[in-house]
């Protein structure tokens, strides 16, 4: 971290240019580091499985290849390399989309996240069973354009009560526990 006129710097590299997850990440560590300056900046990072993760390990597989992908490829001092996926799954309640968030910091050091569930309707899940992406589903679905940079699924199936950069926010605080409390790590 480096020292600015007296205030520390905190500086993030994102693994996705979509302005949803940077500032999702940028949320995250102003409200874990509220006395930083946060610097945060997206790149193209891949994730290594389907561009719609039907499971649960390949979302959370997706994120964390996001994170060290980032990790491997520096090119100048960041502190920490953030990625986040969305994927979907069957569970007993029925299927869900949710997402896994990875951070790690500049020493290697992995922490992974996890949202909570938003339940899918049936026909939205099966379409997704058929190669379809939620977002493009979705879209169709409410009429919408490019809802994955901006409420994603969750902002349209909650009423924006909760949108796809809210959640991951609070996944990506929840992960960054063991970055403010090592100590207990």
């Amino acid at each position: 971290m480096v020292t600015k006129l007296g205030t520390t710097v905190i500086r993030i590299r994102v693994g996705s240019t979509n302005p949803v997850k940077v500032n999702a990440a940028r949320h995250a560590f102003s409200q874990a580091y509220p006395n930083h300056i946060i610097h945060c900046e997206g790149q193209h990072a891949p994730s290594g499985v389907a561009d719609q993760p039907m499971t649960e390990a390949d979302t959370r597989l997706g994120a964390q290849n996001r994170a060290r992908y980032c990790f491997e490829n520096a090119n100048s001092e960041m502190n920490f390399f953030v990625a986040m996926e969305g994927g979907v799954d069957a569970f007993e309640e029925g299927a869900a989309t949710f997402a896994y968030v990875a951070i790690m910091d500049d020493k290697g050091k992995l922490m992974t996240g996890r949202s909570a569930n938003l339940p899918l309707p049936n026909k939205v899940y099966q379409r997704l069973q058929a190669n379809e992406e939620l977002g493009i589903v979705m879209d169709e679905l409410f009429n919408t354009d490019n809802i994955r940079q901006k409420g994603g699924a969750i902002g349209l199936l909650t009423n924006h009560a909760a949108t796809r950069e809210s959640v991951y926010t609070q996944a990506l605080v929840l992960a960054l526990a063991p970055a403010l409390h090592p100590e207990h790590y």
